[in-house]
């Protein structure tokens, strides 16, 4: 008498068979590849500045920022160890500039964002071109640009690194070069950019210099916090986001990068806010003020009491909640503008 193989034992036989020529069984792993929704390893994370502080501080007497090339303390999602990364898509890192110092200059592919966190006086520049950093300003470092970081002031400065490194990691085009000199010559005056592009006006004649990238490349605090200031004025508070406004390419509409999607919005003094949650995974830096996150993940509500220059990370698919009771300005950037591109952006009010 023969006695058949059971349906699993078939099943093992076959996998052992062709497992040397690299072939695995779609219906063993179709759940988990396309899920019913978003499902991120990622986990909701903060980072108290005045916890990092210290660390900053000591990073700067472990090392030059030449030696570094960039003296960065990386932000890294506790479930991401090892990764260099905040998201699966996204980099956050805190860049310190002692008094005297250049960063290098370099370019490569990833974009990248500053957003200046303390000190001021600090320049970065881009393409020929220097801006001065002041805390709540917002700098474009394009794909491919010439950069370099220098302190001429006597005070350290420390900003915010946004890029998207892990993802031009998943598409494997990472390119760099260093340049052959420490600091690049600057060739127009600060200021050259926006006079140009910051007055909903362009040249005649000329393409954009950066591609698809912003022409400008700071974006002053002082002119974001006028904007929000005058919204307050004029506009219903958005029961969400409070007044929140997105930073654009003034040659698109669009977003800054084509990678990174920027965020400004003040919550004002006794806010509550509704939750809500996106596919895109957001960075917040806290400007001024103070609140409290409210983070609803598959490990369970998380909340985040944070005061000024403080970070926090919300993943894809986890609902928010904001609440300030004295007020608060907060910056954020995410991955939205490769959803949009792809059709793939999700965002859902929560009632």
């Amino acid at each position: 008498m023969t006695i058949s193989p059971t349906p699993a034992a078939l099943r093992q036989k076959l996998y052992e068979d062709m497992s040397p020529l690299n072939l695995t069984p779609l219906w063993e792993v179709l759940h988990a590849l396309v899920p019913p929704q978003p499902n991120t390893p990622c986990v909701a994370a903060h980072w108290s500045y005045e916890q990092i502080k210290p660390f900053l501080k000591r990073s700067g007497e472990a090392i030059t920022a030449e030696e570094a090339v960039r003296r960065v303390l990386i932000l890294e999602n506790p479930a991401l160890r090892g990764q260099s990364a905040i998201t699966q898509s996204l980099y956050a890192g805190l860049q310190l500039i002692l008094p005297g110092e250049v960063a290098p200059s370099h370019r490569h592919t990833q974009s990248a964002l500053r957003f200046i966190v303390e000190g001021q006086g600090a320049y970065t520049a881009v393409d020929g071109e220097r801006t001065t950093m002041h805390p709540g300003d917002f700098i474009i470092t394009p794909s491919w640009t010439w950069h370099d970081h220098g302190n001429e002031v006597q005070e350290p400065v420390v900003w915010l690194d946004g890029l998207d490194i892990p993802m031009i990691r998943f598409f494997d085009a990472g390119f760099a070069e260093n340049a052959p000199l420490k600091s690049q010559p600057v060739e127009r005056t600060e200021g050259s950019s926006f006079a140009r592009y910051g007055h909903n006006m362009a040249p005649v004649r000329g393409d954009v210099p950066f591609g698809m990238t912003s022409p400008i490349f700071s974006y002053p605090y002082t002119r974001s916090r006028e904007a929000l200031h005058a919204m307050e004025r004029s506009a219903p508070l958005d029961a969400y986001d409070g007044f929140k406004l997105r930073y654009i390419n003034p040659a698109t509409g669009g977003s800054p990068m084509p990678t990174l999607a920027t965020f400004m919005q003040h919550l004002p003094a006794g806010f509550d806010g509704k939750a809500w949650r996106q596919t895109d995974g957001a960075v917040y830096s806290v400007v001024e003020g103070s609140g409290i996150a409210y983070i609803d993940s598959p490990q369970g509500l998380v909340r985040f009491p944070f005061e000024a220059r403080d970070h926090f990370v919300v993943p894809s698919w986890q609902s928010l909640r904001l609440q300030s009771t004295s007020g608060c300005v907060l910056f954020s950037y995410s991955d939205r503008p490769v959803h949009q591109a792809l059709g793939i952006h999700r965002e859902e009010r929560l009632s």
